[in-house]
Formats: structure tokens, C-alpha cells, sequence
């Protein structure tokens, strides 16, 4: 990491009209492949709704890129920001091209993310955290053998000068 890189790189957040997304994918069937990894697509696709998951997945996408100061510009591809699920079943975004490029520079560890929707819309916020932003282990104090062997060491360089 860059030692200018900020502690955050940023917060995201986007919301999407849930029956806007379902219109969408009504009118243009090919923009569930343009948008959205087939495990994204598969996950959706086996929803009760699955334009509420495609609109939630939208938002992700947008609220990472903006964790980044970004958007789909400079190079970055829709797909390049897919939402997965991790071990516990949470979504996490996981990058790749261009934004996985981006997040690296900018010194980027790691990106949570949180989805939800009501009737009407989709939601999600992404932050974007650096090494800097975590928190940092306290010092260990030195125990009285440690400072003992230290004074030693210490006192045989003294005496290695004088010697020499």
C-alpha cells in the first residue's frame, strides 16, 4: 500500500426501483448476460423474484464502485464487481479487472457489503477498507526478563567498544 493511500477509500451506496429492474429485464433478455455473472444469474434465477435479487446485485455494484470513487467508466465492465455469497451465506463483492485493479492502487484490504429491499426498492452500501483503517494491535509491554536481557546486551556493546 501506497503510504499517502487514505485509511478509506470510501462509502457507496445506490438504490434501484425493484419494478424498474423487472421491466428491464423484460424488454432486453440479453441484459441479464451483460450485467451479471452466470453465478449471479444462477443465484437470481432461482429466487421467488428474481428481480429483486437483480435489482439488489445492481445497487452492489454501483455502491462499490462509488466505495472506489468510481463508476462504469475508465475501462470497467458490469462484470468486473459480481456479488457472491461467502461461507455464512453474506453477500460479498468480488473483483476482478479494472475495479480489482482500482481497488489494489488505492490500497483497498477489503469490501463489505450490505443489501436489503422493501416493496418498492432495492438497496445496498458498500465501504471500502485500507490496512490504515484497521485497527491496529496494542504493543505488547516487555516482560522483566525481557528488559533484563536487553540491559545486558546493552552493557556487552558498551564493553565491546571499550574493548576494542
Amino acid at each position: 500500500m501506497a503510504a499517502d493511500a487514505p485509511s478509506i477509500s470510501g462509502l457507496g451506496v445506490d438504490i434501484v426501483e425493484i419494478e424498474r429492474m423487472r421491466r428491464a429485464l423484460e424488454r432486453h433478455p440479453r441484459m441479464r448476460e451483460r450485467l451479471f455473472s452466470e453465478e449471479e444469474r444462477a443465484y437470481c434465477d432461482s429466487r421467488a423474484r428474481p428481480e429483486i435479487h437483480y435489482a439488489m446485485r445492481f445497487a452492489a455494484k454501483e455502491a462499490v464502485l462509488k466505495a472506489l470513487g468510481m463508476g462504469f467508466s475508465g475501462g470497467i465492465r458490469f462484470t468486473d464487481v459480481e456479488v457472491v455469497r461467502d461461507e455464512r451465506g453474506r453477500p460479498v463483492p468480488r473483483l476482478s479487472g479494472r475495479a480489482e485493479e482500482i481497488a489494489r492502487e488505492a490500497g483497498v484490504v477489503e469490501m463489505h457489503l450490505s443489501l436489503s429491499y422493501t416493496h418498492l426498492n432495492a438497496v445496498a452500501s458498500a465501504v471500502a477498507v485500507t490496512e490504515r483503517m484497521r485497527p491496529q494491535p496494542e504493543p505488547r509491554a516487555a516482560t522483566s526478563a525481557e528488559r533484563l536481557e536487553e540491559a545486558f546486551k546493552e552493557a556487552r556493546t558498551v564493553l565491546d567498544d571499550i574493548e576494542g
